[in-house]
């Protein structure tokens, strides 16, 4: 299952997300992809967005926590890890250093 959130996606790319995906709310995008489809999705979406778009792709994986979080842009949050948690910060907590920001 993939869930992906954008700020602005080009019209191609949003053409093609509507195939694949539900879109509940306004960029909010939510597909049952098998596993061996969302790496494709995944890398056509890093490969076709400009960083303005802002993507935040949550991924689920078949081990603990169950999620993988990939961030493309200014996604108006930051990706950090913490012993091997991914968590999603509001920008404006400054508390962590940034040296442990996720890809």
């Amino acid at each position: 299952m993939l869930v992906v959130i954008a700020n602005n996606l080009p019209p191609a790319v949003r053409g093609r997300m509507k195939l694949w995906f539900v879109e509940p709310r306004a960029n909010v995008f939510v597909s049952g992809v098998k596993d061996s489809v969302a790496r494709s999705v995944i890398d056509y979406l890093f490969e076709s967005c400009p960083a303005r778009s802002g993507l935040l792709i949550f991924q689920r994986i078949p081990i603990a926590p169950g999620y993988r979080i990939y961030g493309k842009g200014d996604t108006r949050r930051r990706l950090t890890e913490i012993s091997g948690l991914q968590l999603v910060l509001e920008k404006d907590d400054m508390s962590f250093d940034s040296s442990s920001k996720a890809q």
